[in-house]
């Protein structure tokens, strides 16, 4: 079973996190069919997080094999982030580190982390929020008193980077998508012709 969470803590955007963890490793390629609906939400993703174990000698072939199965239900062309984890497992750290570098020299912009270690759990939702956030757009909004009812909506949308006010409302400086920036505006836009 698929289990979908928000990544925590909080994004701008949000960002959904799918685990099929287990699934395509285990399942037998000629299944691939069969299990094409399941397969499916990896073409309605944005970002394909493909987690390897960094301790497994045999994770070539698994990597070849999840690429294959991609490759054939049309998942070719959705980004993907590449982690090797447990990489605590590749004995003292003289040889992490060795392993490491012999990764990211083989697999150029691949993560290479412990789950078990903090810092490296900051890394990879560092990573995956950095790619969403690659495409954000900063603004200016000014938000009248009487247009207050939208703040919800535009802390909920947007990462406010700044925010002042004088005697005639708020004005904040924002980042979000293009679409939800431009849909505050147009809001902003229909409650000053409405008034």
């Amino acid at each position: 079973d698929t289990t979908v969470r928000a990544l925590h803590p909080e994004t701008v955007p949000r960002v959904l996190v799918s685990d099929t963890v287990g699934f395509i490793k285990n399942l037998p390629h000629g299944l691939v069919a069969s299990f094409k609906s399941t397969l499916d939400e990896a073409l309605e993703a944005s970002l394909l997080v493909h987690v390897v174990d960094a301790s497994d000698p045999g994770f070539e072939r698994q990597l070849t094999v999840t690429e294959e199965v991609l490759d054939e239900i049309g998942a070719k062309g959705v980004p993907r982030l590449l982690v090797f984890n447990k990489i605590d497992r590749a004995g003292d750290e003289s040889a992490q580190r060795e392993r490491e570098a012999a990764l990211r020299a083989q697999f150029p912009g691949c993560i290479v982390m412990s789950a078990r270690r903090e810092a490296d759990i900051v890394k990879l939702h560092e990573a995956i929020a950095a790619f969403f956030q690659r495409d954000l757009v900063e603004a200016e909004l000014f938000l009248p008193w009487a247009a207050q009812k939208m703040r919800g909506e535009v802390f909920a949308t947007c990462k406010v980077l700044e925010e002042r006010a004088d005697a005639a409302g708020a004005f904040l400086r924002i980042r979000g998508e293009p679409e939800a920036v431009k849909r505050l505006y147009e809001q902003l836009r229909e409650g000053t012709d409405d008034a």
